[in-house]
C-alpha cells in the first residue's frame, strides 16, 4: 500500500514537473516574442500606424529658418543669373523668404507640426559625434547614438543595429520597412545584408519582379548623365518611394535626398536652393499620397531632418565638418499624427541622435530600453492624458 502512494506521489511529482517545464518554455517564447536581440522591450501607446523619416544632406539651418542667404546669390558662388535667382528667393521678410524656399514645410509646421533648430527663437538641434559628415550623421540618427568607431564615409557595413533593423526584427514590421537613397552608401549604413531590409540606393538597378516606374527608373539611370558617381538625382529616388508607398505600403518608409549637399560641395548656390525647394515638393507628394491612401490618411507621422549643418560665409557655407563652426548644428521638423507641440520651438535644447527613439516611439515601441545609451525621444507627441 506503502508502494503505491510512493508510486502515486513519484507521479504526480513528474506532472508536476513537467507542467512546470513546459510552463517556463511558453514564458520564455512569449518573451522572445517581445525581445529583440539587445533585450526586453515592453510595447507602449502608439501614436502612429506609419512613420515615413526624410532626410534632406547637408540642408542648413540658416536657410530651412532664413530662406536664402543674400550674401550668396552671387557668381562667384556658383550662381549663373544672380538676378533671376534674387526675384525667385530674395524677399526681405525672413518668413517670407524661407516660406519661398520650403512652402510646403513651414506649411505644416505652422498648421499640422514642429521644427526645431532655429538661433533666432533659441531654439538650438545639435550633431553630437563630433565629426559633423554623413555617415557618422546618419548612424546618429538612425541608431540613436554616436558611434566614435564610425569616423569616415567609407563603405563598410554599420557594426551598429539601426531603429529599422530593430523594428525589422520583429514579426508585426518584418516585410513593413523599405529604405531609397541618392547616395550610394546606405545599403552599408543601414547594412541591407544583415538587416534583410530592401535597400535601394545610388544607381542601384532595380531586379527581379519590377513595377513600371522601376522600370521607367531603370531605363532613365541607364540613358541619363550623372552628374555625380555615387549619388543619383533626387527626383529618380524620390519617384522609387513614392512608388512603394502605393505599391507595397510599408510601415516605415525611409527616404534621404541627396542634392543639396552635392550642389553645395560644388559651390552651385542656385541649385543648391532650387534642389531644396524640390525636394519641399517631394515631401509635399508623398505626404499626399499618404492621405490618400486609407491605411495611412491621417495615421502617419512624417520626421523631415537632416545629417548635418555647413560653414558660414562665401566659402564656408560649400563643406562642412569638425573644423568649420556651424557644421555641428541642424534642425528637425515633425508634422502628422500624434504631434502635439506646434509651430517654431522656443528655446529647446535637442540632438540629432533622439530622432531613432522618436520613430519607434510614434509607433509604441521603447528603443531606449534595447541597450544603453539611446537618446530618449523628442517630446512631441500628446500623452494619453490629454488626448
Amino acid at each position: 500500500m506503502l508502494g503505491d502512494r510512493r508510486k502515486v506521489a513519484l507521479m504526480l511529482l513528474g506532472w508536476l514537473a513537467e507542467s512546470l517545464y513546459w510552463a517556463a518554455l511558453f514564458f520564455i517564447l512569449a518573451v522572445a516574442a517581445t525581445s529583440d536581440a539587445f533585450g526586453f522591450y515592453q510595447p507602449q501607446e502608439a501614436f502612429a500606424e506609419a512613420v515615413v523619416l526624410i532626410t534632406l544632406d547637408g540642408l542648413r539651418p540658416e536657410e530651412v529658418f532664413s530662406g536664402a542667404d543674400q550674401r550668396l546669390i552671387a557668381a562667384d558662388n556658383g550662381v549663373k543669373n544672380p538676378e533671376q535667382c534674387r526675384e525667385a528667393y530674395w524677399r526681405e521678410d525672413r518668413e517670407e523668404r524661407r516660406k519661398r524656399l520650403l512652402p510646403f514645410l513651414w506649411q505644416m509646421a505652422e498648421e499640422d507640426g514642429w521644427i526645431a533648430g532655429d538661433v533666432e527663437s533659441d531654439s538650438v538641434v545639435e550633431v553630437t559625434n563630433g565629426k559633423y559628415f554623413s555617415y557618422p550623421g546618419y548612424n546618429e540618427i538612425l541608431s540613436g547614438r554616436a558611434d566614435p568607431a564610425v569616423d569616415s564615409n567609407d563603405k563598410k557595413h554599420n557594426k551598429n543595429v539601426t531603429v529599422l533593423e530593430w523594428l525589422h526584427q520583429m514579426p508585426k514590421y518584418r516585410g513593413r520597412i523599405e529604405a531609397f537613397g541618392s547616395w550610394d552608401v546606405f545599403p552599408y549604413i543601414l547594412n541591407a545584408p544583415r538587416s534583410g531590409i530592401p535597400v535601394n540606393a545610388g544607381w542601384q538597378k532595380f531586379e527581379g519582379s519590377v513595377s513600371e516606374t522601376q522600370q521607367a527608373i531603370n531605363t532613365v539611370q541607364e540613358l541619363l548623365f550623372r552628374e555625380w558617381d555615387g549619388v543619383r538625382y533626387d527626383s529618380l529616388t524620390y519617384l522609387a518611394a513614392l512608388d512603394s508607398l502605393k505599391r507595397n505600403q510599408p510601415r516605415v518608409l525611409f527616404v534621404s535626398l541627396g542634392e543639396t549637399d552635392d550642389w553645395a560641395h560644388g559651390g552651385r548656390y542656385d541649385r543648391y536652393l532650387l534642389t531644396a525647394t524640390q525636394n519641399d515638393e517631394m515631401i509635399r507628394r508623398l505626404w499626399q499620397a499618404t492621405q490618400s491612401i486609407d491605411s495611412y490618411s491621417g495615421k502617419t507621422l512624417f520626421l523631415v531632418t537632416t545629417d548635418h549643418g555647413r560653414g558660414d560665409g562665401r566659402e564656408g557655407w560649400k563643406n562642412h565638418g569638425s573644423t568649420l563652426p556651424g557644421s555641428e548644428r541642424i534642425w528637425i521638423a515633425a508634422f502628422g499624427a500624434g504631434v502635439e507641440l506646434k509651430g517654431v520651438d522656443q528655446g529647446g535644447r535637442f540632438q540629432q541622435a533622439q530622432v531613432a527613439a522618436t520613430l519607434a516611439k510614434a509607433l509604441g515601441e521603447d528603443l531606449q530600453s534595447s541597450r544603453e545609451g539611446i537618446h530618449e525621444p523628442l517630446p512631441i507627441f500628446r500623452s494619453s492624458e490629454r488626448q
